[in-house]
């Protein structure tokens, strides 16, 4: 801190310049295997604050071939978006998600993390496991741990590969409603999925007063009560249906 009590970033080590700092930030991004907080780089590089010197880099790098990109709070280098065609050596096979598949991708994205059991309240229909192993090996989705209730049900939240594919910095840049609209980007029967994905679920308020789930609704204890149901007599025995004495 200074006499005038403003504080400053770091001072670069004993002999280091700017312009060193820049260079070595350069080598170790370039050299790193998977993109890197500010914070990884600061102690890589002795402690040194590299907020600033990201700022230049990425500066440096911008219009050319190769940007330097932050997504979800990490640094890494890219081949610009419009040269992408000039690498592939294959023709790429596209695949379209279902749409069972995007409404599942979209209640993750706007409500993470959630569980099997919550996508399926805000849907209105069940969710294959299928549904949720595509979303995996695609790489957007991942499983984030087990909600503590009973049951400990499995819950899911998107990756940083879910933000680079979209051009996302973070899940707040996501549009709502009114964007997507705006874009053109809803039909008549995608608006209703899309603003159940956007409003609070309801199991939101059951988790924060502790109420169970079960990770898997429909499974086999539901189906046997489903059955006895089915079983029962519409009406008591020695009754009519108008419960008079037969």
């Amino acid at each position: 801190m200074s006499e005038t009590g403003t504080e400053h970033e770091p001072e670069n080590e004993p002999g280091e310049t700017p312009g060193d700092l820049v260079r070595a930030l350069e080598a170790t991004l370039f050299a790193a295997e998977e993109p890197m907080t500010p914070e990884q780089l600061s102690r890589h590089l002795g402690g040194t604050s590299v907020r600033r010197a990201l700022k230049v880099l990425q500066t440096h790098y911008a219009g050319r071939g190769v940007n330097l990109v932050e997504r979800g709070g990490r640094w890494h280098f890219q081949t610009a978006p419009d040269l992408a065609h000039l690498l592939r050596r294959e023709k790429e096979e596209v695949r379209r998600l279902s749409r069972a598949a995007t409404e599942v991708l979209a209640i993750i994205a706007y409500h993470e993390p959630v569980s099997r059991a919550e996508i399926e309240a805000i849907r209105g229909v069940a969710t294959a496991k299928g549904t949720l192993d595509v979303l995996m090996e695609a790489g957007w989705v991942r499983t984030a741990g087990r909600r503590e209730v009973p049951g400990r049900p499995v819950i899911y939240a998107t990756t940083s590969e879910f933000l680079t594919h979209f051009g996302l910095g973070t899940l707040r840049d996501l549009p709502g409603i009114d964007e997507l609209r705006a874009a053109g980007l809803l039909d008549p029967v995608d608006d209703d999925m899309i603003e159940a994905a956007l409003s609070p679920a309801d199991g939101d308020e059951a988790r924060s007063q502790g109420a169970p789930e079960d990770d898997f609704p429909g499974d086999e204890a539901s189906g046997q009560d489903r059955a006895a149901d089915h079983d029962r007599p519409a009406t008591e025995p020695g009754l009519n249906d108008d419960g008079l004495p037969t």
